[in-house]
């Protein structure tokens, strides 16, 4: 049992940590300079601040999954909505910072941030900690589709 929680943990990780890394990817590639020239709130945080915080958070989300998976061990169900939700969290980064879409991104987010609220709701029935650790994540996306949105008016 000990081998099958640490391989799930790996796996688990892995995976949640790909999808940084593509969205880091695309980012890195294609921000500039096209980014420095969109018009931000006062309120945009500075750059560094985004690889730190989505570090934590996506350490949470890994967290999450797992301990829920390792409580009910047959929902693949919610390991499917939790691939899903990966693929809209990656794509957000492919459509703004790849495309250029900014308007395509905010959908993007609510998508995403419909997902993590789904997901919050049946790790309330799994995990409270499974459960807790996605609010910081659920926040921080909700203030980046705040953000979008007000990148998208002002540009």
């Amino acid at each position: 049992m000990v081998k099958n929680k640490i391989l799930s943990f790996i796996l688990f990780t892995i995976t949640t940590f790909s999808a940084s890394f593509i969205g880091g990817l695309v980012t890195i590639n294609f921000k500039e300079p096209w980014y420095s020239t969109l018009y931000k709130p006062n309120y945009n945080p500075p750059d560094w601040i985004f690889g730190p915080v989505w570090t934590v958070l996506y350490l949470f989300m890994v967290i999450s999954i797992w301990n829920a998976w390792h409580k009910n061990t047959n929902n693949l169900n919610l390991v499917f909505i939790y691939f899903i939700h990966l693929f809209f969290n990656t794509t957000w980064s492919i459509v703004f910072f790849g495309f250029n879409n900014i308007f395509l991104a905010m959908l993007n987010l609510v998508v995403l941030i419909i997902f993590i609220v789904l997901l919050i709701l049946k790790y309330k029935n799994i995990s409270l900690l499974s459960m807790y650790l996605m609010f910081p994540y659920l926040l921080w996306c909700c203030f980046a589709l705040f953000l979008n949105i007000n990148i998208y008016l002002i540009n």
